[in-house]
């Protein structure tokens, strides 16, 4: 435990100076390669979960020390054990005697004495300390308070549940492929091997108990692919039919445009800005057994595209700030600034101006991001469609059980992250 936690806070303050969490974590793995799947899941689990409850974290030892606590690594190791003291099922006492030699182990050794009061002051004040972080938005919900703000003002009915929803465990959601089974027969397999499951969706199966993907049934083979439920809906809502010229603008990593060719017989350009983004597309279509023309490009670019004629459908899946996948990326609550919105905003405007011009007429385009912020959702398409007089937007049913929306804009939800998309038609 000793050893988790100091690689889990030396990620933990990674992040917090600037770093994302998958980057980190890829770090740490590739210098302690000995570690093993065990011990990696719990640095992970430990990492992940101090970061989205970082806020109650914060406030805890906020109250807990008399002054300011100016050596950040102690800080670190202190978010670590307390999300360990109030969300695993380690026992109290073996936490705090393993992090009060951890605080030596990260050169920490004078700080010994205060780990152990902090930890032992929070177990025999919790009670109190509790009452007072959780009548606070910022200890309640552990996001920035510009973030709550936001999200209240957009959503008045609605802001506590999508919030609680981001902080929540996602669920390992699956992807039929039905190019090589039935969604029927995969759930058989399923019930052979004692794996509780239950479908979302229209092709999408949850496992109840999550568990590496190298342990699922034919997921080597291509028969499945992990895709959350709300991100299944773009390819269907795309409305792709054999023989179409598809461009996915900003492909990477592949799973949506897979997802597209097993949906139909089309002709499909997977695009993408980063070169090492597009192996991963490379490396999934192949797993799948599907083949799509690779193009390292630049969808807002007008340069990049000046040959490459007419789609008959278009997937704009723009880069945004994910505020809707927090709960999968939980490194995002704290990396992003209120100014990033703008700024992305901006981004998926020349994107968005730049595909039309590549659209036949009577083509469709799906304008999709994993936000929750208007400014990013529907306020785009607002502004898109007052620019373009030929562009009609046609509205979209996320009817499909257990799938939560409103006005194109899928709400997290257990059973889903949080996504937007608008179909626009050019007239």
């Amino acid at each position: 435990m000793e050893r988790t936690q100091c690689l889990a806070a030396h990620v933990v303050g990674r992040v917090l100076a600037g770093r994302s969490l998958d980057s980190e974590l890829t770090a740490v793995w590739r210098q302690h390669a000995t570690l093993s799947p065990q011990q990696r899941g719990a640095v992970q689990d430990v990492a992940y979960g101090a970061l989205r409850h970082l806020g109650y974290v914060d406030a805890a030892i906020d109250r807990l020390l008399s002054r300011p606590l100016t050596d950040l690594p102690v800080r670190n190791l202190l978010q670590v054990t307390l999300y360990q003291l109030m969300h695993t099922k380690a026992h109290s006492y073996a936490i705090v005697n393993h992090a009060v030699p951890a605080a030596a182990k990260l050169g920490f050794p004078k700080a010994q004495g205060l780990v152990n009061a902090v930890l032992r002051n929070f177990l025999r004040r919790r009670d109190e300390l509790d009452a007072a972080i959780m009548a606070t938005d910022l200890g309640r919900y552990s996001y920035p308070q510009w973030w709550i703000d936001r999200v209240a003002a957009e959503y008045p009915e609605a802001w506590r549940e999508i919030l609680d929803a981001g902080n929540a465990r996602p669920p390992l959601t699956l992807r039929v492929n039905r190019r090589k089974i039935t969604r029927d027969n995969y759930l058989e397999m399923l019930k052979l091997q004692d794996i509780a499951a239950h479908v979302v969706g229209r092709q999408g199966i949850v496992i109840e108990k999550p568990r590496p993907v190298s342990l699922l049934p034919g997921f080597a083979d291509g028969q499945v692919s992990v895709q959350d439920a709300g991100a299944q809906m773009a390819a269907e809502l795309l409305d792709v039919a054999d023989g179409m010229r598809v461009l996915d603008a900003c492909a990477a990593p592949g799973g949506k445009a897979a997802h597209l060719l097993e949906l139909a017989d089309i002709d499909l350009t997977a695009a993408d800005i980063d070169a090492q983004r597009l192996q991963r597309v490379t490396e999934n279509l192949t797993r799948l057994s599907l083949n799509a023309k690779l193009l390292q490009a630049d969808a807002g670019d007008p340069a990049a595209w000046r040959n490459a004629g007419l789609f008959d459908r278009i997937l704009a899946d723009v880069p945004c700030t994910a505020s809707g996948v927090v709960r999968r990326h939980p490194d995002i609550k704290w990396l992003r600034k209120p100014t990033d919105i703008a700024a992305m905003a901006q981004r998926q405007t020349q994107i968005l101006d730049t595909l039309w011009q590549l659209l036949g007429s009577g083509g469709k385009l799906l304008y999709a991001t994993c936000s929750v912020f208007s400014e990013e959702n529907g306020r785009q398409v607002e502004q898109f469609i007052a620019r373009h007089d030929d562009a009609r937007q046609i509205a979209v049913s996320l009817s499909a059980e257990g799938l939560r929306q409103s006005h194109g804009q899928l709400f997290p939800d257990a059973a889903h992250d949080g996504f937007y998309y608008a179909l626009l038609e050019k007239v």
